[in-house]
């Protein structure tokens, strides 16, 4: 963006967002700068931010492992934190691997292991269709497919019994917590991307129950959860014959269950 007067436009943008309560005001002022055609656009976007709008969902893209990843209003942000789900994903993933992407939303989580696997064969699915349509903008082009609907439910048939790899990042906040969520998640998020039930676990108990039917002998599937409930998910794989374990990174304050299923 071409101005007379850049860094008074930066100071500016800075403190409005720091009123705001903005706790990374300069950094998403910078950004907002840097992405911005014109101050009419930068005006535009302040006044959503302020409001609480995700500044992903304000520029429509992030970077998320080093990766674009498309963000569309109504979807998902992905959190750092699961960058850590990525990494367990990419170390049980061979080449020319199928992966799944469950309860994908913008599909971030397939897009980088797509570019850190080669020639997987990458599906991604989601119950919003607005989830699955951002997903399409970012997997499409590496090859990835998308489907709609609950869990399993829309994917291929012949895909049973041949998956290596199975990533969920399912919604698991406790129903009673989201009350007490930042306001960005909890208004501007929609609630079924929250919301994990009494205990939070409830969509990792019916994953759980039906992985084994999708994944090949030896296959993975690996869950993001929180450390107080990471017994919880292990519990819930392990009851349906999957092998557990449980990796923690305290840098990323980042849980995953991950449940093989025995066999090569």
């Amino acid at each position: 963006m071409n101005v007379a007067d850049l860094p008074a436009l930066l100071a500016q943008t800075t403190q409005r967002l720091r009123t705001a309560g903005c706790v990374f005001a300069e950094e998403e002022a910078q950004l907002l700068l840097a992405h911005a055609d014109n101050e009419t656009q930068l005006a535009a976007w302040i006044a959503r931010r302020v409001t609480g709008e995700p500044l992903e969902v304000v520029l429509g893209r992030m970077t998320f492992c080093g990766q674009t990843v498309f963000v569309d209003a109504g979807v998902f942000v992905p959190r750092r934190r699961t960058e850590w789900l990525v990494r367990q994903t990419v170390a049980v993933t061979r080449a020319g691997s199928s992966v799944v992407d469950m309860c994908c939303g913008t599909g971030a989580i397939g897009l980088v292991v797509a570019r850190e696997v080669s020639d997987i064969r990458l599906y991604a699915c989601d119950i919003d269709p607005a989830a699955v349509r951002c997903a399409a903008r970012n997997i499409e082009p590496l090859g990835g497919r998308t489907f709609c609907g609950d869990l399993f439910d829309p994917l291929p048939a012949a895909l049973r019994g041949t998956v290596d790899s199975i990533v969920v990042n399912a919604p698991y906040v406790p129903t009673a917590e989201i009350a007490h969520m930042p306001p960005e998640a909890r208004d501007h998020e929609p609630r079924q991307a929250l919301d994990g039930g009494a205990d939070g676990v409830d969509h990792h108990r019916r994953i759980a129950a039906a992985a084994g039917e999708w994944l090949r002998p030896g296959g993975h599937v690996l869950i993001e959860t929180g450390a107080a409930q990471a017994g919880l998910t292990a519990e819930a794989l392990s009851e349906h014959g999957l092998l557990t374990s449980v990796a923690s990174s305290d840098e990323l304050a980042a849980t995953v269950v991950t449940g093989r299923l025995r066999g090569r």
